[in-house]
């Protein structure tokens, strides 16, 4: 067979250039599973649409990626070109052009993002273990004699804290004890120079410290192995790592954070001038005390002394002599007293015994029997006015209704001669004929006229 017939014979596999990237864009995305890219952003762009699209580079290479809304709008800072950013990718190709792309799931700052999740991390689980609790915190000493500053010799918070302790409190021992506090081999200097002075027990407190810086810089201080190593000192420590808004894994370990290198020097020594202010007010204090008890005592003395004196027998016949008077006055007084008191009695009895003498009974009964005549007249006269009085008003009032007192003023009362019957009509007059007339002074006869 010729070599023609032979290439003829074979099958060809032939792809579009839709069918190849569509190839390609799924063996990528079936290999590959979600990966971290870390990089730096450019040629950022955010079309109306709300996705984007930028290039993620390094020195030597840059690909292409996406991030598509909702998840763009999540983002908790905004990206710029230039910055270093940690993507969480999915591998996958752009049909359309046939280029290598990542389609961004998630996106944080680099550097400082990831320490920063680092360092929560680590947080968390120290946490969980107990490593920060409160109930093992170590008081501090009200007055240190030695203090062992932990931190680098020619840094700007040594300087502060000598600067502090010595103005609030020169009398103070202090010794630094150097390591680096920065870079890869500080967190092991560190740990040994915790362990050193833990077994050295020359001092009363230890301070780590040291100045300000980035999240990297200040990383030596929120190593594991820092955290225990000041948890298992036996003497309290105390941190001050960075400004007042850094917060390191040392500072949650130790037994007292501090903002900054200068606020720790203050929170470890008084002030020399208030101590001096508390020391004489204490001194004050004990002088009164001391003056008070002084005070007691001498008066408690007195108090003896005079008890002794009065215990001499001088003294003590002249209290009995004393006690004799007062008994001899209460006695008199009682007799007189007692005699008053029988004489009172004895009067009492003989008015009483005079009182029942018959001479003076019938005096009594006389003055009972007057007095009672004298109240039997008075009565009888009221009576007897009071009779006089009703009866005259009783002669008034039939006075006032008597047939006497109307013949008094011209009349005249007419009754038949024979019966005696009171007139009453012209009838009856005509039938009497002569009838008998009374007047005021008498009677007298008429005869009727008929007409």
């Amino acid at each position: 067979m010729s070599e023609s017939e032979s290439s003829t014979s074979v099958v060809r596999e032939v792809y579009t250039p839709s069918a190849l990237t569509r190839f390609v864009r799924d063996l990528l995305e079936d290999t590959l599973p979600l990966i971290w890219v870390e990089g730096e952003i450019s040629n950022l762009s955010r079309p109306a649409s709300g996705h984007l699209y930028f290039t993620l580079k390094d020195t030597g290479a840059q690909v292409r990626c996406a991030m598509f809304k909702p998840r763009s709008t999540w983002l908790r800072f905004k990206p710029v070109d230039g910055m270093r950013v940690l993507a969480r990718t999915r591998v996958s190709l752009y049909e359309a052009r046939g280029e290598f792309q990542l389609i961004v799931e998630s996106l944080e700052e680099a550097g400082e993002g990831a320490l920063q999740r680092a360092f929560e991390q680590l947080k968390a689980r120290l946490a969980a273990e107990g490593l920060f609790d409160a109930a093992d915190k170590r008081p501090l000493p009200t007055l240190p004699r030695r203090i062992g500053v932990i931190t680098s010799p020619t840094g700007a918070a040594i300087r502060d804290v000598l600067s502090v302790l010595a103005r609030r409190f020169p009398m103070v021992d202090v010794e630094i004890l150097p390591v680096p506090v920065q870079g890869k081999d500080a967190p092991a200097a560190i740990v040994a120079m915790l362990a050193a002075a833990s077994k050295a027990a020359r001092h009363d407190v230890l301070l780590l410290t040291r100045g300000g810086g980035s999240l990297e810089d200040l990383w030596a201080f929120n190593d594991e192995a820092v955290a225990r190593a000041i948890r298992a000192t036996s003497i309290p420590v105390v941190a001050a790592i960075g400004h007042e808004i850094d917060f390191s894994i040392a500072e949650f370990a130790a037994d007292l954070r501090a903002p900054t290198p200068s606020a720790a020097a203050e929170l470890l020594v008084p002030e020399a001038t208030e101590l001096s202010r508390n020391v004489a007010r204490h001194r004050q204090r004990i002088e009164q005390l001391v003056r008070r008890a002084l005070e007691s005592r001498v008066q408690h003395l007195d108090h003896l002394m005079a008890r002794l004196g009065t215990q001499r027998p001088q003294a003590r016949l002249a209290r009995a002599d004393e006690r004799l008077l007062n008994v001899r006055q209460r006695l008199v007084h009682r007799i007189e007293g007692a005699l008053d008191r029988r004489t009172s009695r004895l009067m009492q009895a003989r008015t009483r015994l005079l009182g029942q003498h018959p001479t003076a009974q019938l005096a009594r009964i006389s003055d009972r029997v007057s007095a009672t005549r004298e109240r039997l007249r008075v009565n009888m006269e009221r009576q007897l006015d009071r009779r006089v009085l009703r009866l005259g008003q009783l002669a008034r009032t039939l006075n006032a209704v008597s047939p006497l007192a109307t013949l008094d003023r011209g009349y005249a009362i007419l009754f038949e001669r024979e019966s005696g019957r009171v007139v009453r009509s012209v009838d009856q007059a005509r039938e009497a004929g002569t009838l008998r007339a009374r007047v005021a002074d008498g009677e007298m006869d008429v005869v009727v006229d008929p007409r």
